[in-house]
């Protein structure tokens, strides 16, 4: 769980907490801090304006000057002089992130950066606070409280705004909590998270936010024709599951817009028997970061008062090169009929979305799908790791992501539906086939969300593939090596800007 959060209406000075941080904001291209923390300086034996000249500050977004007290009779061990930057939310939420990171093995810090930001920024400098101090620990594990992240985080507006400035930091909190969430999921090892394990994570989170669940397993995808799900999981002793999480809103939407949200579930891709060379297969615990999203996403629906009705599909399997693995150029029946020649075993997150997304279509009724996976390597070989792919023919809804991924720091980018890549999906044997069979044609991001579109039907759709963000090899401002829960933020921000 992230850090407590406490809003004080009091000035900083009076905060007893382990550690103090002030706010430094660029005035006239040099760095300064406000009078009253000038004043707090002081009391603890500082002096904040040669420290911040000692140190060459320039107030830049995260820049820190840490101040040790030598006071023995002060309870307050350090004072840190964190940087604002522009106090955009962009600088807002790396100043916040600095702050958890400088505060590692600390009980509680306190600071007065939210006094003079608007309540975007205040709310990504919480979210940088908040998402910066995560750390996974599997079960049993040692804990070294020198290395613990931060607690307690004590926020001090002295009384000024101090309503919006609540509101800011609680939907700051909503999204934390989601996106601490999603990464627990993505992170937590695979001899534990299986597609049951998944099912029933959803379930236990469901009953809590008050959100319906229902669990196919392997027996009811089999009657229903889910043909896609049970190739794929076919290899494992585990076998696969599909998890459906029904949001109903206490006040709809007076359009009763519903959404319906697919995540790719695999716990673990091994490629199947086209399988992945070791280093590509070490993070593959994290195939799962789609449907992760998802789930954090459905459990926050409540809090965040949501009033449009939302369902959450989970296709969950384990990809393994078993006894009764799909071989390439096998021919599946996806769910609807649709038949798809298998060519790599290895792009079967396509398979297992094609059967959500074509059940969707055929039973939900939805005003709008979106899909998000971890799905292709050349989305992020393409973009890097800050952002994640965004496929739609939807001006609209494509803009309206968009926006979302830049007010909640999960940004997107968005690609083209090559309509003349759509024949390279063409097999001589199905329907489809499931990887391009034109070596000419390489984008293999673009070809397999026009794969995915083929089973959306008419409706409004849009495929984020997140292969890259939704892993670090690193810690990087609010982000945490490891899955990083990428999408629940974003798409917790879309929904809510959904009046």
């Amino acid at each position: 769980m992230p850090p407590t959060v406490t809003v004080h209406d009091t000035a900083l000075a009076g905060s007893a907490a382990e550690v103090l941080a002030v706010a430094v904001r660029s005035v006239e291209g040099r760095p300064r801090v406000g009078e009253a923390a000038a004043e707090l300086g002081r009391s603890l034996g500082l002096d904040v304006d040669t420290a911040l000249s000692r140190a060459s500050a320039k107030a830049e977004a995260g820049e820190i000057v840490d101040l040790p007290v030598t006071d023995p009779a002060v309870g307050t061990r350090r004072l840190l002089l964190v940087g604002l930057g522009d106090e955009t939310p962009l600088a807002g939420r790396r100043a916040g992130a600095a702050l958890a990171r400088g505060c590692v093995g600390v009980a509680s810090v306190a600071t007065d950066a939210l006094v003079g930001l608007e309540p975007e920024s205040a709310r990504a400098f919480v979210e940088g606070g908040l998402l910066a101090a995560y750390r996974f620990r599997a079960d049993g594990a040692r804990d070294e409280p020198r290395k613990a992240p931060l607690r307690a985080l004590h926020l001090h507006v002295g009384g000024r705004r101090t309503a919006a400035l609540r509101g800011a930091v609680d939907v700051a909190e909503l999204s934390a909590r989601a996106t601490h969430l999603a990464r627990d999921l993505a992170n937590t090892p695979s001899q534990l998270k299986d597609p049951a394990w998944l099912a029933r994570r959803a379930r236990d989170l469901g009953r809590k936010a008050g959100v319906a669940v229902a669990v196919r397993d392997e027996k009811a995808l089999a009657a229903e024709g889910f043909g896609g799900l049970l190739a794929v999981g076919g290899g494992s002793s585990r076998p696969p599951r599909l998890v459906e999480m029904s949001y109903q809103p206490s006040r709809l939407r007076r359009s009763g817009l519903h959404v319906v949200l697919v995540g790719k579930g695999i716990t673990f891709d091994s490629g199947g028997l086209s399988l992945k060379p070791r280093e590509a297969m070490v993070p593959m615990k994290t195939d799962m970061s789609g449907g992760g999203a998802v789930i954090a996403v459905l459990a926050a629906l409540r809090d965040a008062g949501v009033r449009v009705r939302v369902t959450g599909l989970v296709a969950a399997a384990e990809n393994m090169p078993g006894a009764s693995a799909v071989r390439p150029q096998d021919v599946i029946t996806q769910y609807g009929g649709r038949t798809v020649e298998v060519f790599n075993t290895d792009a079967e997150g396509r398979l297992v979305l094609a059967d959500a997304l074509a059940y969707a279509d055929a039973q939900l009724a939805p005003d709008i799908v979106i899909d998000v996976a971890t799905l292709t390597g050349a989305a992020s070989q393409g973009l890097g790791r800050r952002h994640g792919a965004l496929y739609s023919a939807d001006e609209p809804l494509a803009e309206s992501l968009l926006a979302a991924g830049e007010a909640s720091g999960e940004r997107l980018w968005r690609m083209p539906l090559v309509e003349e890549y759509r024949e390279a999906m063409d097999s001589e044997v199905a329907d489809l086939r499931n990887t391009s069979g034109d070596p000419l044609i390489s984008g293999g991001s673009i070809t397999a969300a026009l794969f995915l579109r083929e089973f959306a039907g008419s409706r409004r759709w849009a495929h984020l593939d997140i292969a890259g963000p939704a892993r670090a090899d690193r810690d990087e401002h609010e982000v945490s090596r490891g899955g990083t829960g990428f999408g629940a933020r974003l798409l917790l921000r879309w929904l809510q800007d959904l009046r």
